[in-house]
């Protein structure tokens, strides 16, 4: 009997992600930026795996979708809720009890799993970009800097420079008073990173073993470190940090573990 085909897509705010499971192995994975047409996003993460797998749409048994964009994707069976998936993809991972943090584009989350897999409880973020990936984007535009250069330039800082605030607004005027002052703008990303990780400790103590997931983290490492050193214990992190929610739909879509539009 043929292995099923099984794509997980996970439509968020800032980026499209995408994994194809064939019997239970990856076989391909999408990156993309969302954009302003959740289903078009959709659409493109379809065609990169369906090009990096050499088959042809009709050979996908089950699509599962997540993301703030989840219910875009027409051609899915299921969209389930982020928490359900990231929980999902990081069991797959680390198999056992553990505390997920999730930095995506627009909102944080802590995520517990116990030791079977199950989804325990959960907060989110949703109020404010503080913390999230649009707050380092605001901080990299404030400095007229490419954001992908924030992380390489803060591991060149030596001081313990803080921001006082988390709210973006206000950090980004305390970074102008930094800059006027003649601070060094590897301490100042520094203290934007720290800011980061002071929002995730405010959310949560985050006792037992952490595993972080998102955007932020695979191209932010630095806020790895930074969280380790906070807890004063190693930070777990998945191989494609980014793809943790589309994997988790990928397997769920491969388990048959979600069903009809709108499952959480």
């Amino acid at each position: 009997m043929a292995k099923r085909w099984c794509l997980g897509l996970d439509i968020g705010a800032s980026a499209a992600k995408g994994v194809l499971l064939q019997g239970g192995a990856v076989r391909a994975r999408a990156l993309l930026r969302s954009g302003a047409d959740f289903a078009a996003a959709a659409r493109a993460c379809l065609e990169q795996v369906l090009g990096a797998a050499g088959i042809e749409a009709g050979a996908i048994d089950r699509t599962v979708a997540t993301g703030y964009g989840r219910r875009s994707v027409d051609f899915a069976a299921a969209s389930v809720t982020e928490i359900t998936c990231h929980a999902r993809g990081c069991y797959a991972s680390f198999p056992q009890a553990m505390v997920i943090v999730d930095i995506g584009g627009q909102d944080n989350k802590v995520i517990r799993v116990d030791a079977g897999g199950a989804r325990r409880n959960f907060k989110m973020n949703r109020k404010c970009a503080a913390g999230t990936g649009a707050f380092l984007e605001e901080i990299a535009d404030r400095l007229e800097m490419p954001l992908q250069e924030l992380n390489g330039l803060a591991g060149q800082a030596t001081g313990d420079v803080e921001l006082g605030s988390f709210c973006t607004v206000f950090a980004k005027t305390e970074l102008l008073k930094l800059i006027a002052q003649g601070t060094p703008l590897p301490e100042i990303v520094k203290a934007a990173y720290r800011s980061v990780v002071k929002r995730i400790l405010e959310m949560d103590p985050l006792e037992g073993t952490v595993v972080m997931t998102g955007g932020v983290v695979a191209h932010n490492p630095i806020v790895v470190e930074l969280l380790s050193e906070a807890l004063g214990r190693g930070v777990r992190v998945p191989e494609f940090p980014q793809h943790t929610g589309a994997l988790g739909a990928a397997l769920l879509a491969e388990e048959g573990g979600a069903s009809g539009r709108g499952t959480g």
